[in-house]
């Protein structure tokens, strides 16, 4: 294994400031793209993003030297419809992904139909960038469908690895199989050495890519399965946060709390297993970053750093203290929408923006839709093949011109249980105003989250008017892309 970067030089080879230089003309060449997806990070789980018990410096140095999204969301609050959204720029409910594919769960309504795996006759980021003559490649979680003919490779990416045909890993030790599962079984590094890690050789895999590619211009996808379950790190990744655990006092009213009287959530950041979880990701970072430098590509390669929903907080009954991570002052984890549910992070750093850009941080609220057209911007592609988008162009906001992003409403639909204890609903974001809809019985919360981001004070009684007009723009808005809705459940008794 590489040795880790110092935080000075990983700022260096993350800036492309290490003193490489580059031989030919001066014509400025193509920018590459590494679209670094982490499966379930929390809003709060890096040190940058405000967390007090990981420790993360290559997070925190891509921080520094690009632009911070505080208002960032998953288009849904789990894996597979945000996946769609990332590849596509469409809404998940525009192509039929709502749920993670293979969430079958019902209760008082069943669950609305849903596709299995995106479609073929969608254009993805893959195929867009193929198509500009980018090599392109693909490593690790994919989860948008498990036949052969719906893996990465047919969706646009020549070059892919370790993508297997589910949501998680069968184990991040080898040979990364579960016998009792075997779909979670990753393929192609079952030969791996006792010592090997997951996580690590997704990264070398990753490098690899890097050196036969780095000569043309590349997309690299390296979508991790980290941090998402099993919960299974490193024993020298977690030693340091089991003796940063047993020294925190006990929290006065318990570790947990409910959440709607059908959950319980996680309230503080302290499970060691899932900091070396966190920082075998870190590590990741740390190790792509001094590839691109070493391979003189730093300075024309934007990197963009991006979770797939909240992080693992919240789960039904009284199961919250076995949540790996917390999201306070967030209400809620993965699986809710709630803030803690859906609100990501997303970091870009883009080689060719204002030197005022490094370390900023944007607030104007956005969509994992808007991935597909702000790449499209920030690499100087045509626009993308005539077809609806959902996502806008955030390029403005990382390269510091005067142009503004349009404010528009964001919307969400999520018309599936969830085992986080999550019902069906749907929700709307308007400014700072955000109304929660519950399918079961059209039951309204309205939340400011100006002034209350933790979502404690519904304003819907107080402000019943202003409530009302947002479910009707809610509602427009799934009639105008033909959402479909869960049904009542004639087999559900109490």
């Amino acid at each position: 294994m590489k040795p880790f970067l110092t935080s000075l030089a990983l700022l260096l080879a993350l800036t492309g400031c290490s003193g490489t230089e580059r031989g030919g003309g001066s014509e400025t060449p193509p920018l590459n793209i590494v679209l670094f997806v982490v499966d379930d990070l929390g809003w709060k789980d890096a040190a940058v993003l405000g967390s007090e018990f990981y420790d993360t410096p290559a997070i925190d140095a891509l921080a520094a030297s690009g632009v911070r999204f505080s208002r960032f969301y998953a288009a849904s609050p789990v894996c597979s419809p945000t996946r769609a959204s990332l590849m596509t720029g469409r809404h998940p409910a525009r192509v039929s992904i709502t749920n993670w594919i293979g969430g079958e769960q019902r209760g008082l309504l069943l669950q609305a139909d849903y596709r299995r795996q995106l479609p073929l006759e969608e254009i993805t980021l893959g195929e867009e960038f193929a198509g500009a003559g980018y090599a392109t490649g693909y490593i690790g979680k994919w989860h948008l469908g498990a036949g052969d003919e719906y893996l990465p490779g047919a969706q646009g990416f020549a070059w892919t690895s370790a993508v297997n045909r589910a949501g998680q890993p069968g184990s991040y030790f080898p040979p990364y199989r579960n016998p009792d599962w075997p779909i979670t079984d990753v393929p192609g590094l079952e030969e791996d050495s006792p010592g090997s890690y997951l996580t690590d050789r997704l990264t070398d895999r990753a490098i690899d890519f890097l050196e036969e590619h780095h000569a043309q211009p590349f997309l690299l996808v390296l979508s991790h399965y980290a941090v998402h379950t099993p919960l299974q790190a490193r024993d020298e990744d977690a030693a340091p946060y089991l003796e940063r655990a047993s020294a925190l006092e006990p929290l006065v009213g318990g570790s947990t709390e409910s959440e709607s009287g059908r959950s319980t959530t996680r309230l503080r950041q302290e499970h060691a297993v899932y900091a070396g979880m966190v920082a075998s990701v870190d590590r990741s970072l740390s190790r792509v970053a001094e590839a691109l430098d070493s391979l003189g590509v730093a300075d024309h390669t934007a990197i963009v750093f991006v979770s797939d929903n909240g992080g693992l907080s919240t789960l039904a009954g009284d199961r919250g203290e076995r949540a790996p991570t917390a999201n306070r002052p967030l209400r809620a984890g993965k699986g809710w929408l709630y803030e803690g549910g859906i609100r990501i992070p997303l970091i870009i750093r883009w080689p060719g923006a204002g030197a005022g850009q490094a370390g900023t941080t944007s607030h104007v609220p956005a969509m994992t839709t808007d991935r597909l057209p702000t790449l499209h911007s920030l690499a100087g592609l045509p626009p993308a093949a005539e077809r609806p988008l959902d996502g806008v162009n955030l390029a403005p906001l990382v390269s510091g011109e005067s142009e503004a992003v349009q404010e528009r409403d964001l919307f969400w639909h999520f018309p599936h249980y969830h085992g986080s204890g999550n019902r069906p609903g749907g929700a709307i974001l308007s400014g700072d105003l955000k109304l929660v809809e519950w399918f079961e019985d059209g039951s309204l919360e309205l939340f400011d989250l100006a002034v209350d981001p933790g979502e404690s004070i519904d304003l819907f009684t107080a402000q019943p008017a202003v409530a009302e007009e947002l479910r009707t723009r809610l509602a427009d808005w799934r009639d105008s892309i033909g959402a479909a809705m869960p049904r009542p459940n004639p087999d559900w008794y109490p």
